[in-house]
């Protein structure tokens, strides 16, 4: 396999999100691959404006960032015990394009929230809704990087040997997988 294409998306639009930062770590971890990082930044799903527009270009654009990737990483805050707006949004917008995009796509879901549970419930949420786009969500222990505030220094690191393993076994698994499959 030439050099593995990622797309990273992150279900917080916040720049200095604790989620960007596990992105970026899950980058490193992967080690060399074309890193694309997708814009959430879309218009709330509206069957009129679909069926008066079209798909808007913003769409089409995370649309395309997907069918060029050969794995995603996504990586979710939880917000109220649930799955954040802007991501649920752009799944909404993704099942409407042509071509069942995320179909069969390698997928990797981690979180990082402030609370206890680090996202717990919001990934099981993401992976339920990416299911019914059949996705290849892949197995393995869970990434939930809890109370996300004390975990990372003031360069956005990882700063947890524990949280680093289990991010480094998720991302070496996606590799395995892209290799193996490719």
């Amino acid at each position: 396999m030439s050099t593995p294409k990622l797309l990273t998306i992150s279900g917080s639009l916040r720049k200095g999100s604790f989620n960007r930062m596990l992105l970026k770590e899950a980058v490193k971890a992967f080690g060399d691959a074309e890193v694309a990082e997708a814009d959430l930044n879309l218009p709330l799903y509206d069957g009129d404006l679909e069926a008066a527009e079209g798909i808007p270009a913003s769409v089409q654009t995370l649309a395309d960032q997907i069918k060029a990737a050969d794995g995603i990483v996504i990586s979710s805050p939880e917000y109220n015990k649930g799955i954040p707006g802007v991501l649920k949004n752009a799944l909404d917008w993704i099942s409407r394009v042509d071509g069942a995009v995320l179909k069969g796509k390698p997928t990797v879901v981690v979180s990082a929230a402030a609370g206890r549970t680090g996202g717990e419930t919001a990934q099981f949420m993401v992976g339920h809704c990416l299911t019914q786009l059949q996705v290849h969500l892949l197995p393995g222990p869970s990434v939930l990087v809890a109370s996300a505030g004390n975990e990372f220094d003031d360069n956005g690191n990882l700063d947890n040997e524990i949280y680093q393993k289990a991010l480094a076994a998720r991302m070496n698994g996606l590799r395995s997988f892209l290799t193996r499959y490719a």
